[in-house]
C-alpha cells in the first residue's frame, strides 16, 4: 500500500511504499504520458514534461534511491519501505496533468483506484499538516488547476520556487492556495503571469515553452 505523510516544513509530502508498491505506481501513471498517439499535440507535450518529472522521481524511490525506512509509519513489520520527497505543488499539478491524460487514454479499474487513492492520502496528509489550509488546497487536487494551460510546467515552477521562497510552515501552506490561483484559467493572476511569460519570449526571441525559470537563488534544499 503507498501512503503519504506530510514533511515537516509542509513544503511536500514523503510518498511511501514497498517495492512493488512504488513499482506498481510508476507503471499505472506511466500509461498516461508520453503516448505515440499524442506526441504530435501541443498540450500533451507540456503536460507530459510536467508528468516526466514526477515519474523520475517514482523510479528513483523503487529503485531505492531516495529515502528508506525498516518498517511503514502505521505498522512495526520489518518490511523495507522506500520514499521520496516531493512539493505540493509539484504533486498538485501532476495529478491535474494526469487527469486531463486520462480522459483521452483508456484506463481500468486498477488506475483509478491507483488514483483515487493516492488522491486521499494527499488530502489526509493535508488535513494531518493544517486543517486551515487544507481546506483551501483540497479543491485543487479535485481538478481547479486549468491543466489545458500550454504553459502548464512553467506554471507549476513559477509557483513552485515562489512557495519555497516562504520557506514553508503552516503560515506559507495557508497561502499556497492564493499562489495557486496564478494556475486558474481567467484570474488575474493567471493573466498577468502570461503577460510576462509572452514579453520574455519576445525579448529573448523564442517561444514561451523554450524559456528557462531563473531559480539559482532558491534554496530547494532545505529541510522539507
Amino acid at each position: 500500500m503507498i501512503y503519504t505523510v506530510p514533511t515537516k516544513r509542509g513544503l511536500g509530502i514523503q510518498l511511501w511504499g514497498n517495492y512493488d508498491d512504488l513499482r506498481t505506481l510508476y507503471d499505472v501513471f506511466g500509461k498516461f504520458w508520453n503516448d505515440p498517439n499524442y506526441t504530435e499535440n501541443k498540450l500533451f507535450e507540456d503536460r507530459d514534461r510536467l508528468i516526466s518529472g514526477f515519474s523520475y522521481e517514482l523510479r528513483k524511490a523503487y529503485e531505492g534511491s531516495k529515502l528508506k525506512r525498516e518498517s511503514s509509519h502505521f505498522s512495526l513489520d520489518n518490511i523495507e519501505y522506500l520514499g521520496v520527497e516531493l512539493s505540493w505543488v509539484h504533486i498538485i499539478f501532476s495529478l491535474n496533468a494526469l487527469r486531463q491524460n486520462m480522459k483521452f487514454i483508456e484506463s481500468n479499474k486498477l488506475d483509478l483506484a491507483t488514483f483515487l487513492s493516492l488522491e486521499y492520502w494527499l488530502e489526509r496528509s493535508m488535513n494531518e499538516f493544517d486543517e486551515v489550509g487544507a481546506r483551501t488546497l483540497i479543491p485543487y487536487i479535485d481538478g481547479a488547476i486549468e491543466s489545458t494551460n500550454k504553459h502548464i510546467y512553467l506554471y507549476m515552477r513559477s509557483i513552485n520556487a515562489d512557495y519555497f521562497t516562504m520557506g514553508g510552515g503552516k503560515l506559507a501552506f495557508r497561502k499556497l492556495s492564493t499562489l495557486l490561483r496564478k494556475a486558474i484559467y481567467y484570474t488575474p493572476e493567471y493573466n498577468e503571469h502570461l503577460e510576462f511569460l509572452n514579453k520574455e519570449a519576445k525579448r529573448l526571441k523564442c517561444e514561451i515553452n523554450d524559456l528557462e525559470l531563473t531559480d539559482d537563488h532558491i534554496n530547494y534544499d532545505i529541510k522539507w
